[in-house]
């Protein structure tokens, strides 16, 4: 595949980029090395080669949950703009 001014204005357009002719000439070489690239490891083969999942064979390590510090429903409503006796109150957002 080449890669030309089209290819890019369309690429660019998707992107939601506004780019100007010199930055589209720049993208043309950058594309088309990285697609030059491409075809490079196209030529590693790579028959036999088990599908990487993950990067390494480490398990995730979780923390329990453990409460540090709590505080009551009048201090959390303290610095609220708007609240009742239990409740933050906002602005509805969105309509039934």
């Amino acid at each position: 595949m080449t890669i030309d001014k089209e290819t890019v204005d369309k690429i660019a357009h998707l992107a939601r980029l506004e780019l100007a002719e010199d930055e589209k000439q720049e993208m043309i070489k950058d594309m088309s090395r990285i697609l030059d690239f491409m075809a490079k490891l196209n030529e590693v083969d790579t028959s036999g080669v088990e599908p990487l999942v993950y990067m390494t064979d480490e398990k995730n390590v979780l923390r329990e949950d453990v409460i540090k510090q709590t505080i009551t429903t009048h201090e959390a409503l303290s610095n609220a703009p708007k609240h009742d006796e239990n409740h933050f109150l906002v602005a509805k957002v969105i309509e039934k």
